[in-house]
């Protein structure tokens, strides 16, 4: 069953990367709402760790602020994530079928917000230095106090 896990996240960082290069991404310090995940895979490779969730935001739920040390792929499994920039600004709306990847660093702070009427459900893996947490708080910034 490990295998199977570590292929399909494989896949789904593959399938990110194919498709859009590098778009940017989705996360947390404003603390999310409406938000569950659930893991499915983790194993360390190197100085590496490959974690696969399943995402679920709520009809108007959010992620809160946040960035990553590492980089995320994701494929939307169904309703539609709309991601912010740190200006605050629409950076992508990702519709069920759709990848997004997220870059790395403080420089990139985002939320991911589903303002539509039904879950939306997002397949995640992150590919962080070795014991990184999944994510990092940022305060809210002023365009969304």
């Amino acid at each position: 069953m490990r295998s199977n896990a570590f292929g399909r996240a494989v896949v789904v960082g593959a399938v990110a990367v194919a498709a859009v290069g590098a778009l940017t991404g989705v996360s947390s310090a404003t603390p999310g709402t409406g938000v569950s995940a659930k893991l499915l895979f983790q194993h360390t490779v190197g100085d590496k760790d490959y974690v696969v969730r399943e995402i679920t935001i709520q009809p108007g739920g959010a992620t809160g602020w946040h960035f990553h040390e590492g980089e995320l792929y994701g494929l939307v499994k169904s309703g539609t994530l709309t991601h912010f920039d740190h200006d605050c600004a629409v950076d992508g709306v990702y519709p069920a079928g759709a990848p997004i990847t997220e870059p790395s660093g403080a420089d990139n702070v985002h939320i991911g917000r589903n303002l539509g009427t039904t879950p939306m459900v997002l397949e995640v893996l992150y590919v962080l230095p070795t014991g990184a947490p999944l994510s990092d708080d940022a305060p809210a910034p002023a365009c969304d106090r």
